[in-house]
């Protein structure tokens, strides 16, 4: 009996060796496949040349800059990001996704880079209140931590619209196919700039942030079977917030971040 129990340490001994050693000798990373949806700016967008661009795209390529290797983006439907990451279409996943306790089943997260808050837009004849929602239609890009926190939070007291794209969302606030929208306030406060949209709507209230939902922050993604492409993205992420480049993209993309 002793015996066997030295032969299992040993053999545990030995396993986390390995993988120490794995994880310190592996070869440098070269390539990157990123997954992103990129309807979602200021976080990725499609520009007028048909490039993907955005805070996370900006983001990402700093990382590799870091790691000294090359990275790809591809544009993806939102609710088919993690799962094309399980099969291994892509290495990671950069795309505005919340850290939670649901999807921390399914992938591995790195430390979050932002911390979400969202924002409620609706027409500003309405003067609307948050309190005035309740027997509202409000529309919400599906799959999100923002349709999780509408359905749990007001349950049945609101009607729910689903959308693929939060674009499209506001498409159907424009035309009063819904009352309001709930979105990410950077993606809000981009929409607002659009077209003059902020003469005729507004940020109801003020931007919300519940941990609970919309997780601990937006993370990158990988494969749980990937901890060699987490520890470098992880180190990289440290080393440009350390020497000023996270700071440079944050006043770009967000100075105007979570102002109504």
């Amino acid at each position: 009996m002793q015996y066997s129990r030295m032969y299992q340490l040993g053999v545990f001994i030995f396993f986390c060796m390995s993988m120490v050693s794995h994880l310190a000798f592996a070869e440098p990373i070269k390539t990157i496949r990123f997954a992103t949806e990129a309807t979602y700016p200021p976080f990725e967008y499609v520009d007028a040349t048909g490039q993907i661009q955005g805070f996370d795209i900006a983001l990402a390529k700093a990382l590799c800059a870091e790691m000294q290797a090359r990275c790809y983006f591809e544009n993806q439907a939102f609710n088919s990001l993690i799962p094309s990451l399980q099969i291994g279409r892509y290495d990671a996943i950069i795309s505005a996704l919340g850290i939670t306790a649901e999807r921390q089943k399914q992938v591995a997260f790195t430390d979050a880079y932002y911390e979400p808050s969202s924002s409620f837009v609706s027409a500003i004849r309405h003067h609307y209140h948050l309190s005035d929602l309740i027997g509202k239609k409000i529309g919400v890009q599906i799959s999100t931590t923002f349709a999780t926190y509408l359905e749990k939070t007001y349950a049945d007291t609101i009607e729910i619209k689903y959308y693929s794209s939060i674009q499209d969302a506001f498409l159907d606030l424009l035309s009063g196919r819904v009352d309001a929208v709930l979105a990410d306030t950077p993606i809000a406060l981009s929409w607002l700039k659009q077209n003059d949209n902020h003469l005729a709507f507004a940020i109801v209230e003020h931007p919300l942030i519940n941990h609970q939902y919309f997780g601990a922050g937006y993370g990158i993604a990988v494969a749980q079977n990937n901890p060699v492409l987490l520890k470098a993205l992880n180190e990289a992420l440290k080393k440009i917030k350390a020497n000023g480049v996270y700071q440079k993209l944050m006043d770009t993309y967000f100075s105007d971040r979570d102002k109504s």
